[in-house]
């Protein structure tokens, strides 16, 4: 049986929580192959993020069009871009693509606050909003897509639909950050709205979420399941590793992403 390939687009994180090292170890869990494009390379640990520095787009582009080119992928995954050029170029060489499903993950600031995208959001990834098959974005991510307030689960749905009106084909507004004993995440696609809700674990070691969350759900994509199954199939893989999570750092500790292993 071929092996699914999931290409990760992302920025690299010396501490190894999240971005592309959260991407590869999530996508070969599942049993998938990861190859990369790396957008940024960021000085941080689990407490903050102490510098960027960016990749030159034209450089992220070449990564992506020779690994497609050659390997060839079943999905893509965008996380951390950096700015609006990488953005745009990144958008205007997965065109030469446009069967390939994209999971985007629309990364403005780090766990630890520290912010990750350069510009207005909703411009800057506008583009790759209207090519991916599905947006990921947190309750603050989607406030600045969507440009009003996202505070329940009615105005998360709301959200969902904005954004998806600007040419995704699905978004999942995660509620992470809602207060409350149970979490809620909410799916708008074309089939409607659904939601997906389990009570909250208690703990610091989040890390990485986000990333880990998009690249699963990239990968049981690519292996051909459909977006409500694959939605999940990914949120099941996230609680597992954050209930696995290896207790590291003096801040926001990554999951255990290897606990299928």
């Amino acid at each position: 049986m071929t092996i699914a390939r999931v290409l990760s687009v992302a920025g690299s994180d010396s501490g190894g929580g999240a971005g592309i090292q959260a991407d590869i170890r999530a996508i070969t869990a599942l049993g998938g192959f990861a190859m990369t494009a790396v957008t940024a390379v960021t000085v941080q640990d689990t407490r903050a993020v102490y510098a960027v520095h960016p990749v030159p787009a034209e450089i992220v582009t070449e990564q992506i069009r020779v690994v497609l080119a050659d390997l060839g992928a079943d999905a893509v995954k965008c996380g951390m871009l950096g700015d609006g050029a990488t953005a745009a170029a990144v958008a205007g060489v997965l065109a030469d693509w446009p069967g390939l499903p994209l999971v985007l993950d629309p990364v403005l600031r780090a766990s630890s606050g520290d912010a990750l995208l350069a510009g207005a959001a909703r411009d800057v990834l506008a583009p790759l909003i209207a090519r991916a098959a599905l947006v990921t974005p947190n309750l603050a991510e989607a406030e600045a897509l969507c440009g009003f307030a996202v505070g329940d689960v009615e105005a998360m749905a709301r959200a969902g639909r904005a954004i998806r009106a600007m040419g995704a084909g699905a978004v999942l507004v995660k509620g992470g950050h809602l207060a409350g004993e149970v979490l809620t995440d909410v799916l708008v696609d074309a089939e409607g709205v659904a939601t997906f809700a389990d009570a909250r674990i208690a703990t610091r070691h989040l890390h990485g979420t986000g990333c880990t969350l998009s690249s699963a759900i990239a990968t049981h994509l690519a292996r051909g399941r459909a977006l409500r199954e694959a939605v999940a199939a990914g949120r099941a893989y996230l609680r597992a590793a954050i209930v696995a999570a290896p207790g590291l750092g003096k801040g926001q500790g990554p999951l255990g992403t290897a606990w299928m292993a």
